[in-house]
């Protein structure tokens, strides 16, 4: 008979991968479960057709990010660390605006001299919050505009917040935003301009290195394999449920979003819990990756101001890391957070690609459509989790209703936005709070 496993971990994200590489370098027996055919969960990869790797998800990380670049040195990779300045910009009213440095933000005369200053000013107002609860109570419209006025939030966040959180805009607490505002602004270099690293090769790389390792010390890794359920006996689980049998394990990890989880504990945990998780909502996320002959811009990141286009940023993935490495092709992200109830998230993906395209030539005149070399649209039901006023007292801690369960997801990473960096350190945490109860 097989050997009952210390550990079961379901999801083989950056939060499974590392738990698991963690638990198994401490000589436990780890099996991993993943229903994609792929590791990596939002950091996962996919391949052209002449091989050429990439995210399906943009992805970077900041250059005060510590976890990723520890775990980098762990493996063994560091030399495969590239940090590189990033420009980033604004597509407003039918133009581009630099937005990259300090003398950029003084020439953007779509706000007026006052409200550049007070745009300018809102970095340092925002490092005087000390303790974000006290403004967990507020929307990220009410709290902006009370520190910056309505012009420079209608203008400048207003159309991203809108794009990002499409029917939540209203709902999200500013701790999100404060979040965002004080982690851009410690990224600065001594000019004032944005700095950010990357992994060569991207970051399935690093998530098949920790299957590597995970299984060199005798742990498993399965993949296209969907956990259906958990046998439970009381307060305690015996194993999760396959269509390829059951799993058993003395500890269990949940990494998947809430829905998931609840739809697989199912009615073997108590109704008030499940009705817990499903309090948190989250967004979709459309991504339509474009391989192209030529660049659009020189911009890496540009976020789109203008109301009416279908995607809140356009990420040109090869003004950050080079054409070079992608076969001299230039690779431009185009992503869109939507509710899945939204009509375009059931457009097809050749439907998607036509309505992109079209709003893309009206940001970008002279592109052409046999710019394109190829495409691919990917989407993930469960991207952004929406973080509403007063998150902190709603959002499921760690703990489940079984006492050999716990559960580490993305959206329990508050007051932090959802970041390999994070699912880095939140699996490491937990990592050592499951040996703890093994020991």
């Amino acid at each position: 008979m097989s050997q009952v496993n210390d550990v079961v971990i379901v999801g083989g994200g950056f939060t499974g991968l590392t738990a698991a590489y963690v638990l198994s370098k401490q000589g436990l027996k780890v099996r991993v479960i993943e229903a994609d055919t792929e590791v990596g969960g939002l950091a996962g990869t996919f391949e052209f057709n002449d091989g050429v790797r990439l995210e399906k998800f943009y992805h970077h990380w900041f250059n005060n990010d510590i976890h990723v670049p520890e775990l980098v040195k762990e493996l063994g990779m560091e030399g495969d660390i590239v940090t590189l300045p990033s420009r980033t910009g604004m597509y407003f009213n039918g133009r581009m605006w630099k937005l990259s440095t300090p003398l950029d933000l003084m020439r953007f005369t779509a706000l007026s001299f006052v409200d550049r200053i007070r745009l300018g000013l809102l970095v340092f107002q925002v490092r005087r919050v000390k303790d974000w609860k006290e403004i967990e109570h507020l929307s990220i419209r009410e709290w902006l505009e009370s520190l910056a006025g309505r012009r420079v939030y209608k203008v400048v966040w207003e159309p991203l917040i809108e794009s990002k959180f499409s029917v939540y805009a209203e709902a999200v607490n500013a701790v999100w935003m404060w979040k965002k505002l004080v982690l851009r602004g410690s990224t600065r270099n001594d000019k004032g301009g944005e700095e950010l690293a990357y992994f060569k090769g991207g970051f399935g790389r690093l998530a098949d290195a920790m299957v590597s390792a995970v299984r060199q010390a005798g742990g498993e890794v399965t993949l296209g394999e969907k956990v259906l359920g958990i046998t439970a006996d009381g307060g305690h689980v015996s194993s999760v449920q396959t269509l390829e049998g059951n799993v058993e394990g003395k500890q269990f990890l949940f990494t998947t979003a809430f829905p998931i989880i609840a739809d697989i504990f199912g009615d073997a945990a108590p109704q008030e819990w499940l009705k817990r998780l499903r309090r948190v909502r989250y967004l979709g996320n459309m991504c339509l990756v474009l391989r192209l002959k030529r660049s659009l811009s020189d911009t890496y990141w540009l976020n789109v101001n203008d109301p009416g286009f279908p995607f809140v940023g356009v990420i040109e993935h090869t003004n950050f890391d080079v054409p070079e490495n992608y076969k001299g092709s230039h690779i431009a992200f185009l992503s869109r957070y939507l509710a899945v109830e939204d009509p375009v998230w059931s457009f097809s993906d050749d439907e998607y690609v036509d309505f992109a395209l079209e709003h893309l030539k009206r940001m970008f005149p002279e592109m052409e459509r046999s710019w394109v070399l190829e495409h691919r649209v990917w989407r993930s039901e469960y991207a952004q989790p929406v973080t509403e006023r007063n998150y902190s007292n709603y959002v499921p801690g760690r703990e489940t209703p079984f006492d050999n369960a716990v559960i580490s997801t993305m959206a329990q990473i508050y007051p932090e936005d959802r970041g390999t960096n994070y699912a880095i350190r939140e699996a490491r945490d937990v990592a050592k709070h499951i040996a703890g109860k093994l020991a």
